[in-house]
């Protein structure tokens, strides 16, 4: 609230690396705030120079781990939750780091509202079936699973949707590139 000086609806986009996601939104949707959160200042760097030079007042750049994500949000003031392309973190005992592993997705309940959405767009279908199943366990209702995003097509979904699905990261444009099938997950929590 202080930052944007509204009361719009806040999105998130975890591991923003340089910020595709979060620009293509606020570009889109001048009608909500973005903040692209990341570890490395070097990568959102880029996308902070572009928010800038392209005057979006409703951007922002958060350095952070996304183990301390709860810290810097109130109970109730996000909306969504974007996840791009995170890394899988394949090796059992990096589950801890999955950013839809238990601990992250009880995080997120923390600051998420009610009926706040979490998406997650990935190229690793180990990632995928993961998430989904995590989603299961932790209790949020799944809103939309796709094996194959774009075989698939968007087309049945919402203009919204559509536009929101069709930016491409630049790790997606590189997996598409190479025949990569991109999954899709929407969820939840569910009402208590």
């Amino acid at each position: 609230e202080k930052f944007f000086k509204n009361n719009l609806p806040i999105i998130l986009e975890l591991g923003c690396g340089k910020g595709e996601y979060t620009l293509g939104m606020a570009r889109k949707f001048p009608n909500a705030n973005f903040i692209g959160i990341d570890i490395k200042g070097a990568r959102m760097w880029r996308g902070s120079k572009t928010a800038l030079e392209e005057k979006l007042d409703n951007v922002a750049f958060l350095r952070t781990r996304i183990e301390f994500i709860e810290n810097c949000f109130a109970e109730n003031e996000v909306d969504e939750i974007w996840i791009t392309f995170p890394d899988p973190q394949e090796k059992d005992r990096r589950e801890k780091k999955r950013l839809t592993g238990p601990l992250f997705i009880e995080r997120y309940k923390k600051f998420l509202k009610p009926k706040g959405i979490i998406h997650l767009k990935t190229d690793s279908a180990f990632f995928y079936h993961y998430s989904l199943e995590e989603c299961k366990k932790q209790g949020y209702e799944i809103l939309l699973a796709t094996d194959n995003l774009y075989q698939e097509g968007i087309n049945h979904l919402d203009e919204d949707m559509q536009e929101i699905l069709s930016i491409k990261t630049h790790y997606e444009k590189i997996f598409t590139e190479k025949g990569h099938q991109i999954h899709y997950l929407k969820f939840k929590p569910n009402a208590q």
